[in-house]
């Protein structure tokens, strides 16, 4: 009984999510956000479920996209086609790798691989002019706001109140860190399931206001965007990562530095558009967050390990290789759910993996061997190159910035967890997908501004675009 129910609501989740699939591919990254919090707090006891929620949805949205619609599909980039093609097919042959003991749970693995991929050629459509991008990321932007809320609620909260809880799959005791007046503060999650899932989301979002706020904006939206901006250093503080807070200093000292060599006549502009976020950040901080930001600062004098992770970060896709050779343990063999899956379903067990892993690169190479690593990370490393591309031909500032920061959170993260980051997943092929809608986004404001000329028409003035 329970399974027919089961296979009725994914019926219903997936049927209602093909009746508009640009609703609901936005409704993804609204579900991205809130999800943690349905799983903490509102159905605990469905956590398990409401983690695919997003997938139901999505997939809802590629069926009527790809499967039941009449359009056609175009090979846009034929390279970034081929290597995807190459690493689909190598990572669904390794689905059937009798390391892993049974392919269900080779087919689970898949998912962090291949399932977000067609989300990339989705967006040229998905998104009909550069104005419609313009208001789903600064909307996108607002949740910030109640999600930063709540994490200065969870750090000035005791480790045991109910807000600072996990997802049930996650651990069961509260991270905490710093003694400040012998008192230890929870690291903050906001509405996410665990920190690492939150530090993703702090990233992109500070990316996206750098951005936003590089260009000329009405002021209510300034003013919000430098709210947000001020609520995701603080919170990036809180969650006690040192990786989230070294991250946003990359980004944004990079961001400042391909400016400046790209548009060295705008250095001084650029510079005092930052100077007012700035400040703001600086008072808020050291006058109502002081706390948090000695706690963040005895955290990292405390551990010294930041070089040894970077070098085991780089070097165990080459120590690995001793254990299987040419092959892996199998898609997924070392994805977290992997062993809840086998006692769920009573699957047998696969190979036991010889040693401790943690980062990414080591996991790739044991799942998928050394071809499906270099295959896999062939792929990335082409998507940067032609998101670099894309930023060097586009001339509008606002399409130019996103691709800027596009290029600068999928530099910082090539290393970091994306497989098993179920927050990344949606955020990095949406990036990528950025390869082939700013580009279009760029000729068709070109052409309608000739047919405009043509016509003698002037434009609409729009009070909530980048260009004033």
């Amino acid at each position: 009984m329970k399974l027919l129910i089961a296979a009725i609501a994914i019926l219903c989740i997936v049927g209602i999510s093909a009746l508009n699939w640009r609703s609901s591919v936005k409704a993804v990254f609204f579900i991205l956000v809130i999800e943690g919090a349905l799983r903490k707090w509102v159905l605990p006891q469905a956590s398990d479920a409401i983690y695919f929620l997003k997938d139901l949805v999505l997939l809802g949205a590629y069926l009527q996209y790809y499967v039941f619609s009449n359009r056609r599909f175009l090979i846009q980039n034929r390279t970034i086609f081929i290597l995807v093609l190459f690493a689909i097919i190598w990572s669904v042959l390794q689905v059937f790798n009798p390391s892993l003991g049974s392919p269900i749970v080779g087919i689970f693995g898949l998912r962090g691989y291949i399932f977000y991929i067609p989300l990339m050629w989705m967006l040229p459509t998905l998104f009909q002019s550069e104005q419609n991008l313009y208001k789903f990321l600064h909307f996108h932007l607002l949740l910030v706001i109640p999600v930063g809320l709540l994490g200065i609620a969870q750090f000035f909260s005791p480790t045991n109140s109910p807000i600072n809880v996990y997802a049930p799959s996650q651990l069961k005791e509260v991270a905490t860190f710093g003694v400040v007046g012998a008192t230890q503060f929870a690291r903050v999650t906001g509405t996410f399931s665990y920190i690492d899932g939150y530090a993703v989301y702090l990233l992109i979002c500070f990316g996206l206001l750098i951005s936003f706020l590089s260009l000329q904006q009405t002021r209510f939206w300034r003013w919000a965007s430098i709210f947000e901006l001020v609520l995701i250093v603080i919170n990036s503080c809180m969650t006690g990562s040192r990786s989230v807070v070294f991250a946003l200093l990359l980004f944004f000292f990079s961001f400042i530095t391909i400016r400046g060599f790209t548009q060295p006549e705008k250095n001084i502009s650029l510079l005092r558009k930052f100077l007012l976020p700035a400040i703001c950040i600086s008072l808020v901080s050291f006058i109502w967050f002081k706390p948090a930001i000695n706690a963040f600062l005895l955290r990292t004098n405390s551990n010294q390990d930041v070089t040894a992770r970077i070098t085991t970060t780089l070097t165990q896709p080459f120590e690995f290789i001793q254990y299987k050779g040419l092959d892996g343990y199998g898609t997924g063999a070392t994805q977290p759910g992997s062993q809840t899956l086998r006692r769920l379903l009573n699957l047998p067990d696969g190979a036991v993996i010889p040693t401790y892993y943690e980062e990414e690169p080591g996991r790739i190479v044991l799942e998928l061997g050394p071809i499906g690593f270099f295959l896999w990370y062939g792929l990335r490393f082409s998507l940067l190159i032609e998101i670099w591309l894309v930023f060097c031909k586009l001339k509008k500032p606002f399409l130019r910035q996103l691709a800027l920061t596009a290029l600068l959170i999928q530099v910082i993260g090539i290393y970091d967890q994306l497989v098993t980051q179920p927050t990344f997943l949606p955020y990095y092929w949406f990036f990528s997908g950025f390869i082939f809608l700013l580009p279009q986004l760029e000729w068709t404001d070109w052409y309608r501004e000739q047919l405009l000329q043509q016509h003698n028409v002037s434009s609409a003035y729009l009070p909530d675009s980048p260009y004033q």
